[in-house]
């Protein structure tokens, strides 16, 4: 936690050695391909190979050929201690890719997008291409609302500002091990939490000494579970919680909300003793303990029949568990006939302020993240999309079919300074209740005190 409150205190005071620069207002007119000057752009982000942009840049670079796109690919590791020393160094990137919890964090190293920009644009009609000055209108929060999913108007502005624009969106699902099913003869995935509970007592197997030797689901733990502060917070928000208050200013997921009909249960103490239930040799579904491998290494050693993950884990588990009969299904919701509420979790494309071309940065973000352009992307890289637009056409992919099902009822909730410490926060919650040291909403109550520290 302190590494990361220093590479906060780094972000914030880089932001005020950085110059910001202005955009400047070009005139129209034609002009003469040689005289354009060329300009590079650097883009910065992770796990997305460069191949995947192959498409986009090219036919960028047909109405833009003066703009070239380096894509560079980095370690998750190594990502955000990269930037603030490129930036610190001043060669840093032109553009960068930040997690939508993160953006707050990143805010005073990124340019809020501007109304309208000026490019010179190239024309071809047949025989020779010309090149005149154009003005676009960029993306207002009107056009951000009418064009994605909904959880990405409030995760991409702050101060009624736009700062990123997403490719694409990602949502929790359940994988599931077909086989292991069918050995327990169950013919369908749970639709609900109750089919669930159900199901997993059924897929639970114990040894004489009650030693588990298969897993329902990697579910309960804290540090073992992969994404667990997301699972968790899913549950929460399913069962009603009021995440944050309206202006995302604190957190407040161990409050009880006003038109709640059992005022004395606040429902995420709930969750979060639902979610530990998992966890515990005393409750009829503990089918998992702190002691077992991680959740998706148990997964594809098909030591667990479920494991609750994104898209991006699709491939891992093809490669790790080649020969799984594996399927997909939508999360399960509270019940059948409730509000369907999925969690969203995806990364947005930013310009730096300390970048040189303003213009042509958000130029080719703004014609990376329409719909035309896209759609080469997140084939190539097997993203679900953040454009309503698309939605239709992705349903007919069997692999990216059941997170288009959920992205309209996706929403994420983090919009703090600090995601790595909400995150410490959740799973040192989950850990107190599972040891027994607190009461699930003793244990809420001192991770929103630490949370709230964060905003």
């Amino acid at each position: 936690m302190f590494k990361t409150k220093n590479k906060i205190i780094q972000l914030l005071a880089l932001a005020i050695v950085l110059p910001f620069l202005g955009l400047g207002c070009k005139g129209a007119g034609t002009i003469a391909e040689e005289s354009l000057a060329p300009v590079t752009l650097n883009y910065w982000r992770v796990f997305d190979e460069p191949s995947d942009f192959t498409d986009i840049i090219t036919a960028f670079k047909q109405l833009h050929p003066n703009i070239n796109i380096n894509v560079r690919k980095l370690r998750f590791e190594e990502y955000e201690d990269a930037i603030i020393r490129a930036l610190a160094e001043g060669n840093g990137p032109d553009i960068i890719s930040v997690q939508t919890t993160q953006l707050k964090q990143y805010q005073n190293l990124l340019s809020p997008i501007p109304p309208s920009i000026t490019l010179p644009v190239a024309f071809y009609d047949g025989k020779k291409m010309s090149i005149s000055l154009q003005t676009k209108k960029l993306p207002d929060i009107r056009d951000i609302r009418n064009n994605f999913v909904d959880t990405v108007a409030s995760d991409i502005t702050i101060n009624g500002q736009i700062y990123a624009l997403p490719l694409g969106i990602d949502t929790l699902v359940l994988y599931y091990n077909r086989a292991m099913l069918n050995q327990a003869n169950i013919p369908f995935a749970p639709a609900t939490w109750a089919e669930f509970k159900e199901q997993i007592k059924e897929l639970t197997i114990q040894d004489k000494e009650g030693n588990i030797i298969q897993s329902g689901v990697p579910l309960g733990g804290a540090y073992n579970i992969n994404r667990a502060p997301d699972i968790l917070a899913l549950l929460m928000m399913q069962n009603g919680t009021p995440m944050a208050d309206a202006n995302n200013s604190r957190a407040t997921f161990n409050l009880v909300p006003e038109n709640l009909t059992n005022p004395d249960i606040a429902p995420g103490a709930d969750a979060l003793r639902f979610y530990t239930d998992f966890a515990s040799p005393a409750k009829e579904v503990y089918t998992w303990n702190e002691s077992m491998s991680e959740s998706l290494n148990a997964f594809t050693g098909q030591k667990s029949a479920f494991f609750i993950g994104y898209s991006y884990h699709l491939p891992l588990i093809r490669s790790l568990a080649p020969g799984m009969d594996l399927e997909i299904a939508p999360l399960p919701q509270i019940s059948s006939a409730s509000q369907q509420v999925n969690f969203a979790n995806y990364w947005v494309e930013g310009v730096t302020r300390q970048s040189k071309n303003q213009n042509e940065a958000w130029a080719f973000v703004d014609f990376a993240a329409s719909a035309p352009n896209v759609s080469s992307f997140l084939v190539s890289a097997q993203k679900p999309t953040a454009l309503r637009s698309l939605i239709a056409n992705q349903k007919q992919d069997p692999a990216m079919s059941v997170f288009a099902n959920q992205v309209l009822t996706a929403k994420t909730w983090y919009h703090g300074r600090n995601s790595s410490a909400m995150e410490e926060a959740m799973r040192a919650a989950i850990q107190q209740v599972v040891d027994g040291e607190r009461e699930p909403q003793e244990a809420i109550d001192e991770a929103v005190g630490i949370i709230n520290l964060t905003y």
